[in-house]
């Protein structure tokens, strides 16, 4: 996969220069207080984690977003192929083969790197986090580099993201042939308060009870199963919103979840099939082997928009191994079960006992890709902060994009300056006009970095 050199898009220089563009934290707070009812929140997340948010937000042009989205419309066209579906399965665990009664699976996370004009979909995941925290982070950032209506859109765009999130699940509910409306919910992950992101938790559960629908943070082990219902203590649980990382619920605490799930006494979403059909990274394989493509059906024009769009990757094993080894500074390794970045590596930093690691273990070895770039601090004291896109999927569109910021070799909310950015779509016509007066040095727009302030 070529990567670009030609000179920087629009988006590019903003994203290397525009330093007036950040977050007002005094925004933020109110935004936790007034919005979710929750004023020590906000107080939370700055001491347990104090990277979650970007100083700065991150631009994309229109026609780059409308390429990512083409981008996921190609693989989730791949993925509603029975021949697809068929292949994958196959090879699952047999919870992976329970259709789940009609639930789709909330928060798709399509995560890209993109850098001028390569855009890379790193990998999927199936309960990606973050999107109640970027609707509130959009109340609270500012842009000079977007007109006056552009940025009260954006900041409208919070609430109208939350208000989403919660007819996802209502719809959720009601595919899974439910008639009444649903009353429980249960936010599931293993040892939530111990989370990273146990606030955006929080966040969740005041937001279902804003909408009347009682919500309880749990753990798998504080679920019981009998009678045909799921229990949170007394609570009869009808939805599971599943934050767990035991995707296919095979430890014993997830047992009570299992069987519920197993006897479709729950809406678990999202669901085992969900992963196994899009996040096992062992697809990644099949979606960048045009020959595999070609054996399911997929269209022509459809295996060109994967192939130019995910890079290029395989299984690690024995018959390749010295192949992969020689090559590996153009690689990045990845667990196939894997997860947040987790014993991941890039190419150049394996070391031999890491090779070993890697050649005993279940990789995927993928083309690497770099991701995007982001200048943050000042004009007189740059700090080069790098970046990916995380857009959040539904029922094939895109709900929300987002950017993770950080330094190091993958994402990790530990990069002061770093964390969840916004992602401004600047207007291709708008923004040439907009570089062509910079580069003539004329006059930028009211504001713009990229004239006169710092």
């Amino acid at each position: 996969m070529p990567i670009n050199t030609g000179p920087l898009l629009p988006a590019e220089v903003l994203n290397s220069g525009c330093f007036c563009s950040s977050l007002d934290k005094d925004v933020l707070r109110q935004a936790f207080s007034d919005d979710f009812d929750s004023p020590a929140l906000y107080d939370l997340v700055e001491s347990r984690c104090p990277f979650l948010f970007s100083s700065r937000p991150i631009f994309v042009s229109e026609s780059q977003s409308e390429r990512i989205a083409g981008v996921i419309d190609a693989i989730e066209s791949v993925i509603a192929l029975p021949s697809y579906r068929a292949k994958v399965l196959a090879d699952a665990p047999e919870i992976a083969q329970y259709g789940a009664d009609g639930a789709k699976g909330v928060f798709f996370g399509y995560d890209f790197h993109l850098r001028g004009e390569t855009l890379a979909l790193i990998e999927i995941n199936t309960n990606a986090g973050g999107a109640m925290l970027n609707a509130a982070m959009a109340k609270a950032h500012r842009s000079c580099c977007l007109s006056a209506p552009a940025l009260a859109a954006a900041i409208a765009s919070g609430a109208i993201l939350e208000d989403s999130i919660f007819k996802m699940f209502e719809k959720e509910w009601a595919s899974s042939m439910h008639q009444r409306p649903l009353r429980t919910v249960a936010i599931v992950d293993e040892a939530p308060e111990q989370q990273y992101l146990y606030p955006e938790f929080i966040l969740f559960q005041r937001l279902f009870e804003k909408f009347g629908v009682r919500a309880v943070i749990a753990s798998p082990s504080d679920l019981t199963f009998s009678a045909g219902v799921l229990r949170y203590d007394d609570l009869a649980i009808d939805l599971v919103y599943n934050r767990l990382t035991d995707f296919m619920l095979t430890s014993p605490v997830c047992s009570s979840l299992r069987s519920a799930y197993l006897e479709s006494a729950v809406v678990l979403t999202p669901h085992p099939q969900a992963h196994a059909l899009y996040a096992n990274k062992r697809n990644l394989v099949l979606l960048s082997d045009d020959r595999q493509l070609e054996s399911l059906g997929v269209p022509s024009a459809v295996r060109r928009v994967l192939l130019e769009n995910i890079p290029h990757t395989e299984l690690v094993d024995i018959a390749n191994a010295d192949r992969l080894w020689a090559n590996r500074r153009k690689l990045f390794f990845k667990p196939l079960a894997g997860y947040g970045g987790k014993a991941a590596y890039r190419g150049e930093k394996v070391t031999k006992r890491v090779w070993e690691d890697i050649l005993a273990g279940d990789y995927i070895a993928q083309a690497l890709v770099p991701p995007g770039e982001r200048v943050n601090g000042t004009k007189e004291n740059p700090e080069q902060l790098k970046f990916d896109l995380r857009c959040y999927v539904y029922e094939r569109h895109v709900q929300w994009t987002a950017a993770r910021v950080y330094q190091g070799q993958t994402t990790n909310f530990r990069t002061p300056g770093g964390g969840f950015a916004p992602v401004y779509r600047l207007d291709d016509a708008n923004t040439s006009e907009m570089m062509q007066s910079i580069s003539s040095n004329s006059n930028p727009p009211a504001g713009c970095c990229t004239g006169s302030c710092s």
